[in-house]
């Protein structure tokens, strides 16, 4: 790998930031931070008279994570119940517990429902008051600092997510989409090893790029971090 690549490798992992488990120690499975923080924040802009600035997802308990059995990726969180950590602003039209419990009840089900992370606790802080709405977040980073447990300005509502909100064990991220991918065609362009379309073009990897992108729900392979397969002993 040349430097102009190894740089930009680099670049692509850093603006990932953090990827969360998804799952067991033995699930194997994990999702980036800024794409949980999108589905989130999304979820935010459905609550009314509130809008999202900071946005933080860690462990809630690092000292009770587990150990993965299989190699985790760079930056990667232990398997482990996760923390979401947020400010927003809100108005005052109601107290600002009953604006702040809406808003957690709307971030802990789009994080067990869509993405199947396993939150056990939602962390606000009110750090502006809205004479009006105007929604929408501060950057298009997705992912705000991290304002984990710190003591500041504004008004903190702290509290454990109901079980109603808590994703199971052996659940499934949710998928927007049903269709399954058509299969790739070994003859796609291809500038080593793999065609254009990430996908192998031969052997074993090949075989398991196809099975991956058979899963409904399965939109492609990014190929970030890494290759898209790797297969290791």
């Amino acid at each position: 790998m040349t430097a102009d690549r190894w740089t930009r490798a680099v670049r692509e992992q850093v603006g990932l930031g953090r990827f969360l488990p998804l799952g067991g120690p033995r699930d194997g499975a994990w999702i980036a931070e800024r794409a949980a923080a999108s589905v989130l924040r999304s979820a935010a802009r459905a609550v009314e008279g509130v809008r999202l600035d900071a946005l933080r997802i860690g462990l809630a308990a690092p000292e009770e994570a587990g150990e993965p059995v299989v190699p985790a990726p760079a930056s990667a969180l232990p398997p482990g119940a996760l923390r979401v950590t947020a400010e927003c602003a809100a108005t005052a039209v109601e107290p600002l517990p009953v604006t702040a419990d809406r808003l957690r009840a709307a971030l802990a089900g789009a994080a067990a429902e869509r993405l199947g992370l396993e939150v056990a606790e939602v962390d606000l802080r009110v750090t502006e008051l809205l004479d009006g709405f105007d929604g929408g977040p501060p950057d298009e980073a997705g992912v705000g600092p991290d304002t984990q447990s710190a003591d500041g300005p504004g008004t903190r509502a702290h509290g454990s997510v109901p079980p109603l909100f808590r994703a199971s064990p052996g659940s499934t991220p949710a998928s927007e989409s049903s269709e399954s991918p058509a299969e790739p065609s070994a003859s796609s362009p291809s500038s080593s090893s793999e065609a254009a379309d990430g996908v192998p073009v031969q052997g074993d990897e090949r075989r398991v790029a196809l099975a991956v992108l058979a899963v409904a729900g399965v939109a492609r392979l990014t190929g970030t971090p890494g290759r898209p397969v790797r297969l290791t002993v």
